[in-house]
């Protein structure tokens, strides 16, 4: 349950660092700090995902020697 919380917050950041972004390339004249701070939150939803992936990228082949441990029996 705690990687799948961790997916949604990483989600959530790049979002809203995503929409700060769109919002200030949209606006008439652009308020510099909070471009800065969308840019700063996408980047740290990046970072944690790309941590979380790394973390996580050989789950599946748990997954499927339990299974085939499982067929065995």
């Amino acid at each position: 349950m705690e990687k799948r919380n961790s997916q949604v917050i990483n989600t959530i950041l790049i979002v809203l660092g995503g929409g700060m972004l769109i919002y200030t390339i949209a606006a008439e004249n652009p308020e510099r700090y909070i471009q800065i701070l969308g840019f700063i939150i996408i980047m740290l939803g990046l970072y944690r995902a790309t941590n979380h992936w790394v973390e996580t990228k050989d789950d599946h082949k748990e997954t499927e020697e339990e299974q085939e441990s499982k067929d065995e029996i």
